[in-house]
């Protein structure tokens, strides 16, 4: 594993490196896939049997949006985690993720969690472990199955489903067979790189804290199959870490599925979430009703 004076970014211009591991200033434009997205957000905040602002925690971002399938349950459960770099976005705005597994049986989670620069990237990485623990051992109240939850999430959020893989739920009394899928999508894996770049201002990366959330050198306790996907428009030092990643959970004896879309870069590849025929959205039915 290259990691210092060894690592592919050593020698990147500041401007390289921004483009490299910086996705805002390599699509300028990524605004305009949101945009896109907005009339099936709105749909599905409106129309959906949401259960919103469950609270996981004191935290005022240890919140979730629950998306309930109807029927009876046990539904299988799915949770998925947005992106925005560990310091941005809002879970209101992945409300689009839910429809197409609703519609097939499958209860969502949208998940919010700490942001920096408010926490620091531990406390990132413990609010979503939080949330997930929380759907472990309450969504049955909610008619969802606590042992059939799967895991979805983009850039930042990839990164969490790995830190859920990671996790030592034994420590806690948790069966870690509990999570039966995951799917990351476009993840930065090793937070190393973000160090040198502007986004640091907000994260505030040093090495003991990278050296901790780095999740392409820690044990994998969830032992499920994972579907790793990545725009292949994207640059390639990004596209090098869902390698980088893959071979890790190899290393732990996994079989992860790599895919390149090769149409879509980092924001419009979240397109993909929302359709059941596409890579992604067969790979979050597949890994939320194991078919």
């Amino acid at each position: 594993m290259m990691t210092g004076r060894d690592a592919i970014w050593t020698n990147l211009s500041h401007d390289e490196h921004e483009f490299q591991y910086n996705p805002q200033k390599a699509f300028p434009d990524f605004a305009s896939s949101r945009l896109n997205r907005e009339p099936v957000n709105t749909r599905a905040l409106a129309e959906l049997d949401r259960v919103a602002d469950i609270a996981f925690g004191e935290h005022p971002l240890h919140r979730l949006d629950l998306y309930r399938a109807a029927g009876a349950g046990p539904h299988p459960v799915h949770a998925f985690f947005h992106g925005g770099y560990w310091r941005a976005q809002d879970k209101a705005n992945f409300a689009c993720i839910a429809p197409m597994l609703v519609e097939r049986g499958v209860t969502v989670a949208i998940m919010n969690y700490e942001l920096c620069p408010g926490s620091s990237l531990d406390g990132v990485a413990d609010s979503a472990l939080a949330g997930v623990e929380w759907l472990h051992r309450n969504v049955a109240d909610h008619g969802g199955d606590p042992m059939r939850i799967s895991l979805s999430g983009h850039s930042a959020g990839a990164h969490l489903v790995a830190e859920a893989l990671a996790a030592d739920w034994p420590a806690i009394g948790i069966d870690p067979a509990f999570i039966v899928g995951a799917v990351p999508v476009s993840g930065i894996f090793d937070p190393a790189p973000a160090r040198l770049t502007s986004v640091n201002a907000e994260l505030r990366l040093d090495d003991d804290l990278i050296a901790r959330r780095n999740v392409e050198t820690r044990p994998v306790h969830a032992r499920c199959p994972v579907s790793l996907f990545v725009g292949g428009l994207e640059p390639w030092h990004w596209i090098d870490q869902t390698y980088r990643y893959a071979h890790h959970l190899h290393r732990e004896g996994l079989r992860p599925e790599v895919h390149v879309l090769p149409a879509y870069g980092h924001f419009d590849i979240l397109d993909d979430f929302l359709q059941p025929d596409a890579p992604i959205g067969r790979a979050l039915v597949q890994a939320s009703l194991g078919r």
